[in-house]
């Protein structure tokens, strides 16, 4: 009878009564926990209100990241463009407000619009030539890096962000909470409307489970993969100009910093890296675990290689807990 029941646990996936996909985001929420008790011993300020707001804050601007980068594993795939994607839209908004009134008005469209185009640029590699993702985006962010050197003669640039980019990072407009948090909660409203009540979150979940039964079926798999790598690229430029307004401007490899703990976010919040399954969610508590651990790991003083080195094993060890599943191609 026993082994009646472990069978039944294994085959639907549910531990303590909890689904596959619930598993992890509970387990994420859990750490957090486990993290905030572990700060209050290396601060008595660690769980107060301000501080908790402060990093929340912080933790907006990868959320912003982490959003884009969950659509993109959605489908099966790694964009590794992020930091120089999010740098290039930092840079040219904070170039466009330099204009005049006019440069103002049009400073955020345009780093959301150098975004996109970066992130088309991907996806008509990914779509359309056929090449691995990681590659073509790696490609994409060292095009990126060697248009911004050029631009910037190899020095930090000198155009500040725009009143509307500061307002965004460092103002405050409803109930005291900073406008960076109100920005996250509406794009994360955002993203998890488009995942799960759309037809383009359906499709997208369809193509990381099983992409050729998706093509034979009559969808356009490449107008697919340009939108999702577009809008990614904008996700990536976007955090870059609110990192640019919380900074005063933009600077050199501003986005280096963001890549393994936006993947990681991702994993951490239960969506599978091979694609097809994850829930938004996961992905807000995987950014928060992120945060904090930065947080308890700057308080150690831990050196940044120590931090890159936590986060490429957490990736690793995510990747080898879903590595086990089959996927159909």
């Amino acid at each position: 009878m026993i082994q009646n029941i472990q069978n039944q646990f294994r085959s639907s996936g549910r531990v303590f009564g909890l689904s596959k996909e619930a598993q992890p985001i509970v387990i994420a929420f859990a750490c957090i926990v486990v993290l905030l008790l572990i700060g209050s011993l290396y601060s008595s300020s660690f769980l107060s209100p301000t501080y908790l707001v402060q990093q929340l804050r912080v933790a907006s601007f990868l959320g912003v990241i982490a959003t884009g980068s969950m659509i993109i594993i959605l489908l099966g795939h790694i964009d590794l463009s992020v930091p120089w994607v999010l740098t290039t839209g930092a840079m040219m908004a904070s170039a466009v407000a330099a204009m005049g009134a006019v440069g103002e008005v049009l400073a955020i469209p345009a780093g959301l619009a150098c975004g996109a185009m970066l992130g088309l640029i991907s996806g008509i590699g990914v779509a359309y030539l056929r090449l691995p993702a990681m590659i073509v985006t790696l490609a994409v962010n060292t095009i990126a890096q060697g248009l911004m050197v050029t631009y910037t003669g190899g020095f930090s640039p000198d155009d500040s962000a725009s009143d509307a980019m500061r307002g965004l990072s460092t103002g405050s407009l409803l109930f005291g909470l900073p406008n960076a948090i109100l920005v996250w909660t509406v794009v994360g409203v955002l993203a998890w409307f488009l995942l799960s009540k759309t037809t383009f979150g359906r499709k997208t979940y369809a193509i990381g489970n099983t992409e050729s039964a998706v093509y034979l079926s009559g969808v356009n798999l490449q107008r697919h993969l340009l939108i999702a790598f577009a809008l990614a690229g904008a996700l990536s430029a976007f955090a870059g100009i609110l990192l640019a307004g919380y900074a005063g401007k933009a600077a050199q490899s501003m986005g280096d910093a963001y890549l393994l703990p936006a993947i990681a976010s991702v994993v951490l919040g239960g969506t599978s890296i091979l694609g097809g399954r994850g829930n938004y969610l996961g992905t807000i508590a995987g950014v928060i675990l992120i945060t904090l651990l930065q947080s308890i790991l700057s308080v150690m003083q831990m050196p940044e290689f120590g931090r890159q080195f936590i986060f490429g094993t957490v990736i690793i060890t995510m990747l080898l807990i879903y590595g086990r599943e089959k996927r159909r191609r």
